[in-house]
């Protein structure tokens, strides 16, 4: 769906290259944050279609972030897909539970990844 704008919210530098160069080569707007602050400041500001969270934040971790955008009414009808290192058992169920809608860990395929942001922005 070219024209949809996506929010990452990633601290690492090379994992928001490899959303950038994957999500801009299918037409998505990337808007990027680098902690959960930034990501909630940049989500009000710039109502993004589609939110990809990383969990694993300095400051507030993506638990809190996606619990915050949620609790927002202006917000909390934009998905958001917990993508993640964090594989443990019970992870996605903590995901689930703070508001995310979906939850891939990483490394991710990037067609299994694109599938379900696509499924989102129908």
């Amino acid at each position: 769906m070219p024209g949809k704008r996506i929010l990452v919210i990633e601290d690492h530098e090379e994992n928001r290259r490899l959303l950038r160069d994957l999500l801009t080569s299918f037409g998505y707007e990337l808007i990027e944050a680098v902690t959960g602050e930034e990501g909630l400041t940049a989500a009000e500001a710039e109502r993004p279609d589609l939110i990809l969270m990383d969990i694993q934040l300095p400051g507030m971790d993506g638990y809190e972030t996606t619990r915050r955008i949620k609790a927002k009414q202006a917000l909390n009808h934009i998905p958001v897909i917990a993508v993640t290192s964090y594989a443990l058992s019970g992870d996605d169920i903590k995901a689930f539970a703070a508001g995310c809608d979906a939850y891939v860990t990483k490394p991710f395929d990037p067609a299994d990844l694109l599938e379900k942001i696509r499924g989102y922005l129908q």
